[in-house]
């Protein structure tokens, strides 16, 4: 008979070895301190990150706060009226100075409008809503003075209309809104007259965008149009049957009737 022993000593260290894989490895000491010494470090990388993000998030908020708020000063609205005679004055395109002709008729008149001055763009934005009365077209007006350029939007038509800025007529940024705090504590102008000048449709332009920022944003995705002075088109006849709109608006001391002339 053969007896089967088995060695208590290899059996014991099997039983060892296989216990061993289901106990994880003891951690080098030195090892774990390295592991937590990157943990602090990206830790702190954090939290100075999210530092700096709030800090810009701040100073950024303030900085657009203070930028409104100058914007909102510099950019005062005013809503005025006008009451003038409907008087036959006509403005005299070939002198340097603005000058009337006077002729009889003292039909008194009220226009309103919303004026805004943009002094440090030099820029005037003009309003004028449907009038109480049946002559003339509502209209949005920039004078952009750093472009030499005026242009009409009449919303009945919703057509723009381009012409080198009148600086005999249209007053500066500066003056107007002096004359425009002057006149803060009432609701209207002093009674004024009227004044007239005819403009004539010459040609479309294309690229408003050209025009600067003012304009382009007012004319851009409309049909736009150059326009002359009557007066100075050769040729043309006083008596001419011609399509026209007007739109009256102040921009001085006196109240303008534009008339936009279609052939």
């Amino acid at each position: 008979m053969v007896k089967v022993s088995f060695n208590s000593a290899l059996a014991q260290k099997d039983v060892k070895k296989d216990a061993e894989t289901l106990i994880p490895e003891d951690t080098d000491p030195e090892g774990a301190l390295i592991v937590r010494h990157h943990s602090r470090t990206w830790c702190w990388c954090m939290c100075l990150g999210l530092a700096l993000i709030l800090f810009g998030m701040v100073f950024t908020g303030a900085y657009v706060y203070q930028h409104l708020a100058h914007e909102k000063n510099d950019h005062q609205v005013y809503f005025c009226g006008a009451q003038y005679m409907e008087e036959n004055y006509m403005i005299r395109e070939e002198e340097e100075d603005v000058e009337v002709d006077l002729a009889n008729g003292h039909h008194l008149r009220f226009l309103k409008e919303t004026i805004q001055v943009l002094e440090r763009d030099q820029v005037e934005l003009i309003e004028v809503p449907v009038p109480d009365f049946d002559d003339g077209d509502p209209a949005q007006i920039v004078h952009d003075f750093q472009r030499s350029l005026t242009a009409y939007l009449d919303l009945n038509l919703n057509k723009c209309y381009v012409i080198p800025l009148n600086t005999s007529v249209v007053m500066p940024p500066r003056d107007l809104l002096e004359v425009l705090i002057n006149i803060k504590a009432g609701s209207y102008l002093p009674q004024t007259y009227l004044v007239r000048e005819e403009m004539m449709v010459t040609e479309r332009l294309e690229h408003v965008e050209q025009l600067g920022f003012f304009i382009a944003n007012l004319c851009l995705g409309k049909e736009t149009y150059k326009l002359q002075h009557r007066d100075r088109i050769l040729g043309m006849q006083k008596r001419e049957v011609l399509n026209c709109h007007k739109i009256r608006h102040f921009e001085n001391k006196f109240v303008m009737e534009t008339l936009i002339c279609e052939p």
